[in-house]
C-alpha cells in the first residue's frame, strides 16, 4: 500500500496516478503541496503540467494528533457518500471524484481552487443570509437522498465523535486543562461538568446518535466544512456520515452559527427555513449539546471570546439541553 505525503518522490506518485488512470503520462506532476490544514487525514494538492487534483488518504490514526486512534474505514465513507450524491441536484456543490482505491485509502477528487473554508464567520460574527438559505438548502437536499441498504454504518467514527461529543467533554478529570486554552475556563466548565440532570439528558441524546436512523447525514456539518468560492457553496469532508436523523446536523450548523453571531434566532430560522418537519425540543438539545462540547471538550474551535462570553454561551446552552 502506497503512502502519501508531501515528501514523496515526483516519480513514485506519478507512476501511482498513472496506473490508476487519475492523471495522463503526458501531464508529469510539478508540484506536491498540502491542501489546507485538514485534521483527519493526509491531503495533498498534486499540480501537473496542464492541472491539479486533490488526493486524500486515511490513517489509523487523526493525522493532527497521531496519538489518537480513528477508523482507516473512514474515506470509504466519504467516498460512498460522494457516490449517493453523485446524481443528485446537490452535486453541484460537492467536488467531483476522480477515483478511489480501497486498499490504499485513497480519495482522489477535483481541485475546488481558490476556495476557503467558512471558519470566518467566527471571526466575523455574521453570515451572509443567502449563504445561509443556500447551506440549508443543500442540506435539505443531502437529507432526502436515498441511499442503499449497504450504505457504511460508520460505526466507528460515530462511536469516536460519541466520545467526543457526548462524553469527554462532561468529564471532570479527562486529562485536558481548559487552561491551556484559556486561563479561567477550567474553573468556568466545571459547574456543567458537575450538573448531573445535564450530562443525564446529554447521554440520552448520546444514545440516539449511536442509534441507526433513516436519513443520509453529513455528521459534521459546520464551518470547516462549508467552501466559499466567489459565492458558490461547496460542502466537503463527509467522514463522520451516517444515517440518523436530520435534527443532528442542523443542530450542529445552529451551534455554529450561535457560537458565531450569539443570536439564538438560528434555531428558529433554521426551522422555519428547512422545508421538511422537525423536532423542536430534539434540535435545541442538539444545538445547546454542540454549543457545550465546543466550548468546554477537546475538539476546540477558532474562536475569539471573553470567558463573559463563553460563560454566556455555556448557560444558554445549559437552558437548551434542559428544555
Amino acid at each position: 500500500m502506497i503512502q502519501i505525503s508531501e515528501v514523496i518522490s515526483f516519480n513514485s506518485l506519478e507512476n501511482y496516478l498513472t496506473s490508476k488512470s487519475w492523471i495522463k503520462k503526458e501531464e508529469p506532476i510539478t508540484k506536491i503541496t498540502k491542501a489546507g490544514e485538514g485534521n483527519m487525514n493526509v491531503v495533498l494538492r498534486i499540480t501537473t503540467s496542464s492541472r491539479s487534483i486533490i488526493i486524500k488518504q486515511s490513517r489509523p490514526f487523526v493525522q493532527k494528533y497521531q496519538n489518537i486512534p480513528a477508523p482507516i474505514e473512514r474515506i470509504v465513507v466519504e467516498n460512498s457518500f460522494y457516490e449517493a450524491l453523485g446524481s443528485e441536484t446537490v452535486k453541484e456543490n460537492i467536488p467531483t471524484i476522480i477515483g478511489f482505491d480501497p486498499e490504499s485509502y485513497i480519495l482522489a477528487m477535483e481541485d475546488l481552487g481558490d476556495c476557503d473554508d467558512m471558519s470566518f464567520i467566527y471571526h466575523e460574527r455574521t453570515i451572509n443570509t443567502e449563504h445561509f438559505k443556500k447551506l440549508i438548502t443543500i442540506l435539505h437536499q443531502i437529507h432526502n437522498t436515498a441511499t442503499q441498504n449497504d450504505f457504511p454504518a460508520n460505526m466507528k467514527m460515530r462511536e469516536l465523535n460519541h466520545q467526543h461529543i457526548f462524553v469527554l467533554p462532561f468529564l471532570t478529570d479527562n486529562g485536558f486543562s481548559l487552561d491551556d486554552i484559556q486561563i479561567g475556563l477550567q474553573e468556568l466548565s466545571m459547574p456543567f461538568k458537575e450538573n448531573e440532570d445535564l450530562k443525564k439528558q446529554v447521554s440520552l441524546i448520546g444514545e440516539k446518535y449511536l442509534s441507526k436512523g433513516n436519513t443520509l447525514l453529513h455528521g459534521d456539518y459546520y464551518p470547516g466544512s462549508w467552501m466559499s468560492k466567489n459565492d458558490h457553496l461547496y460542502i466537503i469532508d463527509p467522514e463522520f456520515g451516517f444515517i440518523g436523523f436530520p435534527e443532528f446536523d442542523l443542530g450542529v450548523m445552529a451551534a455554529h452559527l450561535i457560537m458565531a453571531t450569539n443570536d439564538t434566532s438560528y434555531i428558529e430560522k433554521i426551522e422555519k427555513t428547512y422545508p421538511s418537519v422537525l423536532d423542536s425540543k430534539l434540535l435545541k438539545k442538539i444545538t445547546g449539546i454542540e454549543i457545550m462540547r465546543r466550548l468546554i471538550g477537546l475538539a476546540q474551535l477558532p474562536l475569539s471570546r471573553t470567558l463573559v462570553e463563553k460563560e454566556q454561551l455555556l448557560l444558554m446552552s445549559k437552558n437548551m439541553i434542559l428544555s
